[in-house]
């Protein structure tokens, strides 16, 4: 391959990751496609419809995954999930963190970047306290207390710590077999779950489950498969291109978030270049903003009083140290995360879900004492 072929192969990769980006938030957008909204829907109303629309579409992405896996198309331990180490109390405690954080903020990194699409001036906000939070976190002042405290708790597995992983290394299927048939009993039992219920099969509903798995899926083809080089024409060494994290990745908005920042306000330094997650954040809002303009919901949106700004500043804040601790957000971890069964994400994601149970708690007890 030569560099010319590079950087055609590259600027491709990072089309198709703002094209796939912006039909994700073209149907978050229609469809209210939302895992705090899930959560305050089984809380509030019992209605778990929403909570069906993540799981078909977590079902939808464990399958495509494993298929990609068990035909050799990805190496699972190539990806940003695949490695050794099982941060089970970073994955806990970020988990829980962002979680909190996301109902004071009325929504996750994607619902941020879905609603700044659609006009709200409140998700801006949001987006910039989240990412100079996360970037923190990554490199600065809380990225110190992380890895001297929480990361430093873990369990060093033989091999990838993951389902498959862990199968692979008990003997019992080999690497690619272990991949495809956990991905094909824990994602069939998922999509059962979520298209069980009669009232779940419409349109909609269908719409976010099924097209969120399937562009999941293509993401990963995208940068696992068809972003592979082999062998870099300068280096020798393989290499995905366009990724920050040097290996395969999927959806995931925390760590882009503070990304996309650091790529404006550096814009011209030659070494901050355009990345995948960089384009699938743009794709998001791109999207979201025109399906926005297309069905004419798109609406200007401010803060309501100071409280508000409040809440969405500490949870904005949350959200970044949290997701960045528990090495995803609801779609890093909860979609991309999970889909490759590891372990991490299996208690990250329960954590998000509690520390969101717990923010609903929190508000409903404020409402409560204010009435």
């Amino acid at each position: 391959m030569t560099e010319a072929d590079l950087h055609t192969l590259t600027t491709q990769v990072l089309w198709g990751a703002f094209a796939l980006s912006a039909v994700l938030g073209a149907i978050a957008q229609r469809t209210h496609f939302c895992t705090m909204g899930a959560v305050s829907d089984v809380v509030n109303m019992g209605d778990w419809n929403r909570m069906r629309q993540w799981g078909l579409a977590i079902g939808v992405g464990v399958i495509g995954f494993g298929v990609l896996a068990g035909m050799g198309l990805i190496d699972p331990a190539k990806t940003l999930y695949g490695g050794t180490k099982w941060l089970w109390l970073s994955a806990l405690l970020g988990g829980g963190l962002f979680g909190f954080g996301m109902v004071l903020a009325s929504g996750c990194g994607n619902k941020t970047l879905v609603r700044i699409g659609a006009g709200s001036l409140k998700s801006l906000v949001v987006f910039l306290v989240m990412a100079i939070a996360a970037f923190a976190t990554l490199k600065g002042i809380t990225a110190v207390l992380r890895v001297s405290t929480v990361d430093r708790v873990a369990l060093e597995l033989g091999g990838t710590a993951s389902l498959g992983g862990v199968l692979a290394q008990a003997g019992v299927l080999d690497a690619r077999a272990a991949a495809l048939w956990s991905a094909l009993v824990v994602g069939g039992v998922l999509v059962v779950w979520a298209l069980a219920s009669r009232d779940f099969r419409r349109g909609e509903h269908l719409l976010a489950g099924f097209g969120i798995g399937a562009v999941l899926v293509a993401m990963w083809w995208l940068s696992g498969h068809f972003g592979h080089v082999a062998e870099h024409p300068q280096t020798l060494e393989e290499v995905f291109v366009a990724t920050s994290s040097g290996r395969a990745e999927a959806l995931t908005f925390t760590a882009p978030m503070a990304h996309t920042v650091d790529w404006l306000i550096l814009f011209s330094d030659r070494s901050k270049v355009l990345t995948f997650g960089v384009a699938s954040v743009l794709g998001v809002i791109a999207g979201a903003c025109v399906m926005a303009l297309a069905s004419k919901t798109f609406r200007w949106e401010g803060f309501a009083s100071v409280e508000d700004l409040g809440n969405h500043l500490v949870g904005g804040l949350l959200m970044g140290v949290g997701g960045v601790t528990a090495m995803g957000c609801t779609v890093g971890q909860g979609l991309s995360g999970i889909s490759t069964l590891s372990l991490n994400s299996f208690v990250a994601l329960p954590a998000i879900v509690a520390g969101a149970w717990l923010g609903l708690r929190y508000q409903m007890w404020r409402l409560e004492r204010m009435a």
